[in-house]
């Protein structure tokens, strides 16, 4: 069963958008592009990149 977890090897903040590319299998820049263009559009991106850095947890293997 895959799982949803913060990456600690390709993290630029807290992991959270690498930790989406790996369950996604994308390219993290993608994912922090999108998350970037969802931030300036709506405003809402940094809440939910605090909430998710927050309720993600931590990916076990380095």
């Amino acid at each position: 069963m895959k799982k949803l977890y913060k990456s600690k090897s390709d993290k630029k903040l807290c992991g959270v958008c690498s930790g989406i590319a790996h369950y996604f299998q994308l390219d993290p820049t993608l994912i922090r592009l999108a998350w970037v263009v969802f931030t300036l559009l709506g405003g809402s991106g940094i809440i939910a990149y605090i909430i998710a850095a927050i309720i993600m947890p931590d990916d076990e293997i380095l």
